[in-house]
């Protein structure tokens, strides 16, 4: 998806500020928060990158407002939705009545519906027979495609050439396992881009390294 989850790259939202002393959690909420999301994918009977498209389906607004784990409590309440775990309306029509709100009318309990969907293994990577399609030193490019549904390809990187700077462990492709149309797995290429090809001469210069799926990848001259 072409949305406000892929915001790397863009101009105008100032620098970011690190701190590597920063707790994990710097509000309560935020380590409820993060079991939360852990347990709605569980519940939901889905998968951490359907998660991920869950988040990334928050209103482009409510995404920059919310912060951090309020996108973490959006993306898990898009998945509870989707398996029909939890009905549309009824968080907000919970929160009314918590509120103190009177005849507050919540909306009867939907009809479960989990996806047919059993992973062949824990976590995402795996173990293939393929070889790679590519190898270090090798110039690719980054196909220039806008997938309507769940993807992992990095807008600013779409369409610009780099170097295949070592092969990862395999891992299930994104794309189809946040839409349980399989986990496709396939090698993941760790591809290095000159920052100038990427936003021009008058960026900072820097060599961005960039992991990116095979299905993302083409070859370059």
């Amino acid at each position: 998806m072409d949305g406000i989850a892929d915001m790397g790259g863009m101009q105008g939202w100032g620098s970011v500020a690190f701190d590597p002393e920063e707790a994990n959690f710097t509000e309560d909420w935020h380590r409820k928060v993060f079991g939360m999301g852990l347990l709605s994918m569980r519940i939901s009977g889905t998968n951490l990158d359907a998660f991920r498209h869950g988040i990334d389906r928050t209103h482009p607004v409510q995404y920059i407002v919310d912060g951090y784990w309020g996108r973490w409590l959006d993306g898990a309440l898009n998945l509870l939705l989707d398996s029909g775990i939890v009905a549309p309306g009824e968080v907000e029509a919970r929160v009314r009545k918590l509120a103190g709100e009177k005849d507050v009318e919540e909306p009867s309990p939907p009809t479960p519906k989990r996806p047919d969907y059993t992973p062949t293994a824990a976590g995402s990577i795996r173990q293939i027979d393929a070889k790679p399609r590519f190898s270090p030193g090798e110039r690719v490019r980054a196909k220039d495609i806008h997938p309507l549904g769940h993807t992992r390809l990095v807008g600013y990187v779409r369409g610009h050439t780099g170097i295949v700077d070592r092969i990862q462990p395999a891992q299930v492709l994104p794309d189809t396992h946040a839409h349980f149309k399989g986990e496709n797995a396939q090698h993941v290429y760790c591809v290095a881009f000159d920052s100038s090809d990427l936003w021009g001469d008058a960026g900072e210069k820097f060599t961005m390294y960039v992991d990116l799926y095979e299905d993302y990848l083409e070859a370059a001259s």
